[in-house]
Formats: C-alpha cells, structure tokens, sequence
C-alpha cells in the first residue's frame, strides 16, 4: 500500500499484496478501479501545450496500469515496467526498443519459439543478424561477441528443454562487451528469480502466465534497470504496445495472490516429477529444481523456488500407444500456454527448433504444467495414462 510515511523493509509476500495499492487515493476501496479511457481532458491550453498532468492519453498510462506497472517493477528489482498486450508483444517491443539497423545480437538457442520468430522476421528484415548460442556458453559468450554486439538476450531456464543458463557470467561478458542483457523471466518469475540482482538489463515476462494464474487473459511486461528505463518507455510507447484495461486488471488480481498460487505450484510440479522420475515408461525428467537434473547446481545459486512447468522423456513407444495415454487424462488438458490454477500435458518436438545445439531425445516428451488440483488425484490420472500406454 503506497504512503508517504517510512516504510520498514518488506518481503516479496508482502510486496505482492500491497505493491502498487493506495486505496485512500481512490475513496478506501482496496483494489484499484478499471480505468477505462483513451482521452484525458486538461483544464488549460498551458497544461495540454507542456503535458503538466499526471495523465495525458489512455495509452500512455491509467491509474490501473500505473498499479500493475509499479507492483512489477518492485518485485523484479527494476526501475520501471511497461505492459504489453501478450508475452510476444513484450519480447517484441523490447528488442526493436534496444536494436537498430546494422547490430547484432545474441539468443540462446533454447528460447521461446515466437522469440526465434521475431528474429528471424521483423529483426531480420530491419537488418539485424541473430546468432543463436548454447545456453551452457556461460562466460564463454564473450568469444561470440562482435563489435556490433548490443542485445544478449537469455532464457533461463531454456523454453520446452529446461537448460538453466549461468547468468551472471554471461552478464559479466555482455558488460564488458558493451551489450545489454536481457532475460524471459516467466518460468522463474520476479519471486523467484530476481534479474537485476543477476546482472540483467532488462526483465521479460509472458504475465498471461503466473501474474494473471488463471488462464482468462493476455499479458506481457518490460522491466528495465534505472540506465534504461526512460529508452524503454519512449520507444516501446512510441511503437503504441498498450495493454487492455481488462487484462490490467486481471493481472492485478492475480497478483494479490501470487505468492501462495506459486509456492503451490512448485511443491506440487516438484512432487510429481520426483514421482514421474520413478516411473518405468520415463527415461528422465527436465526438472531444474530435481538434483538429476545437469544444471540443479547452478539453479539452487541462483533461484529461490521453481514453479509448476517442467517436461518428460519418455522411452520409445508407437505414437498409438502415446495418444492413447494423454488423450485419455482426465485432469490434464492438453493445450498452450500455462501458469493457470489447471494441469496441463503438451506433447512437442524440439528438433526442429535448434540451430547451435543439437536435441536429440531418446524416445516422445511431454511438457506439463502441474496445477492446483490434489497431487493424488493427477498422480492417479496419470499412472491411468501410463496404463494405456503400455496396454
């Protein structure tokens, strides 16, 4: 809750509940209203020729987004956000914010796939070249650094295949190199990893995920340090990215219960892929927070918890057998996105998505999003599911 008065240190639980609150600004009420508006009136043609209000334009800024906007930034460690109307248009408006016609860039080989499509598209044809690394580079990026260098986007960690990146190495070279750093923090999210803090320039989050947490909106979000904050705001608010009044809202609900929803997440998606790593049909589970997994160490240094998305190998079986497993679970929907109160199951194929590293999996994977049902009832489901899988 905003006040003037000294405010002692908070923790991040309490961050989600009161950051970007100031209900005796808005007559007591405890959550901030739905402005809806594109005009803003001014009193003067002195207070419209300097723009001397607090608001000048629905698009530029409400008090509801300024509350989304706020709560973020405090949680994430940075200087100021900006939303966006989806995850893409976040990751979009970040890189055409920071590049320009002539630079190169560098993506870990393992980012969301519409990240390697903006790339590969609108970046392409403005003339900026990405190249793409393995994720497990570390300080070793500075040997791919040119001096054209300006933008090491990250992903930790890695989108369907779970690679958890050394960020403050890479971030130390970037530096040094005279790029900027940027990381997808919507695995993670700004509970559990803290960007900044990690040497990140700027802060990404898919907040249709867990911020929103329950599957009803779009929504995305920019967080940038102090250096970068004011570039930010006028180039990804010139390229007119604005959130919907509703979504905003939405994420702000999500938000105030943020915390227990993750916490809920994690416990659950860890106990189920312990339980998943047991299983004879597995060949290995893609689990950061599991102590199986080759990067755990460089997760338990820099993460503080994990959520409820990870994904399976599974032994090879006849696709049949495989359909006839995840099309029969009950509490598992199969579909995209997550980072709602549902569980999820998405059968995918990598290969095709790498062009510095190779995927080569032993046998199908699934990716799943561990909701907030009982752990019994989906490890139920999903021991029926392996039953038609090896019937």
């Amino acid at each position: 809750m905003s006040s003037d008065k000294e405010q002692r240190p908070r923790r991040a639980g309490t961050h989600v509940v009161h950051s970007g609150r100031d209900p005796f600004a808005h007559h007591g009420f405890v959550n901030t209203p739905v402005y809806r508006g594109s005009t803003v009136l001014f009193k003067t043609i002195e207070s419209f020729e300097n723009r001397a209000q607090r608001y000048v334009y629905g698009r530029r800024g409400t008090p509801t987004s300024e509350a989304l906007e706020e709560a973020i930034a405090t949680l994430e460690g940075g200087a100021r956000t900006v939303l966006a109307p989806s995850g893409a248009a976040a990751i979009a408006g970040a890189l055409l914010a920071f590049t320009k016609a002539g630079d190169h860039i560098l993506v870990a080989d393992t980012v969301y796939l519409p990240t390697r499509k903006i790339c590969g598209g609108a970046l392409k044809r403005f003339g900026v070249e990405t190249t793409y690394y393995d994720p497990a580079i570390g300080a070793g990026i500075s040997e791919l650094m040119r001096p054209n260098t300006t933008v090491v986007f990250t992903e930790s960690p890695g989108s369907l295949t779970f690679e958890v990146q050394d960020i403050p190495a890479i971030a130390a070279a970037a530096h040094k190199g005279g790029a900027i750093v940027m990381t997808d923090n919507t695995w993670g999210t700004p509970l559990y990893f803290k960007p900044f803090s990690h040497g990140v320039d700027i802060s990404i989050q898919a907040a249709t995920k867990y911020i929103v947490g329950h599957a009803d909106a779009m929504l995305g979000s920019v967080t940038a340090s102090a250096a970068l904050a004011k570039t930010m705001v006028d180039e990804i608010q010139g390229l007119g990215i604005c959130a919907g009044t509703e979504e905003m809202y939405l994420g702000l609900r999500g938000m105030r219960t943020l915390d227990v929803r993750l916490e809920r997440h994690w416990r659950s998606g860890l106990e189920i892929a312990a339980w998943l790593e047991q299983r004879p049909e597995v060949s290995r589970v893609l689990h950061p927070a599991l102590p199986s997994h080759p990067q755990h160490a460089l997760w338990k240094r820099d993460f503080t918890g994990a959520c409820g998305l990870f994904s399976i190998v599974l032994k090879p079986c006849p696709k049949p057998a495989l359909a006839a497993m995840v099309e029969g679970l009950q509490l598992f929907g199969m579909g995209a996105s997550w980072g709602g109160f549902e569980s999820l199951v998405l059968p995918f194929n990598a290969t095709q998505a790498r062009s510095a590293t190779a995927w080569q999996p032993e046998g199908p994977t699934l990716r799943f999003h561990i909701g907030l049902e009982d752990v019994a009832d989906l490890k139920a489901d999903l021991a029926a599911g392996f039953a038609r899988l090896t019937a």
